[in-house]
């Protein structure tokens, strides 16, 4: 995959831009990143924040190296098994960008 094609897939499964790096925020604190994806020129890294604020790398992988799980609809090779309830927080920030779309 490439960078712009991870963008894209993350944008469209409620990922957000916050300082210029995608994040997943808490559902009760829309403004707190609590996963991110850094992208460097050739790697790109999944980092989860830890509850004492620091940033803690469970994966990263060259671009080339990531796979589309079709089944799961997720990149493979970047960790995103490794965070427990994944699936979840990703579906709540995306409910949460469709559904806040309507009250504005």
């Amino acid at each position: 995959m490439t960078r712009e094609e991870l963008t894209v897939w993350a944008k469209a499964n409620g990922w957000q831009e916050l300082a210029g790096v995608l994040c997943l925020t808490k559902p009760s604190a829309p403004r707190e990143a609590i996963v991110r994806l850094v992208f460097k020129a050739t790697v790109v890294a999944l980092e989860v924040k830890k509850p004492a604020g620091k940033w803690e790398k469970f994966g990263s992988a060259a671009y080339a190296d990531i796979l589309m799980d079709e089944q799961d609809e997720r990149p493979l090779g970047l960790g995103f098994e490794k965070i427990p309830s994944f699936s979840m927080l990703m579906r709540e920030n995306k409910d949460r960008q469709v559904f806040g779309s309507f009250s504005r």
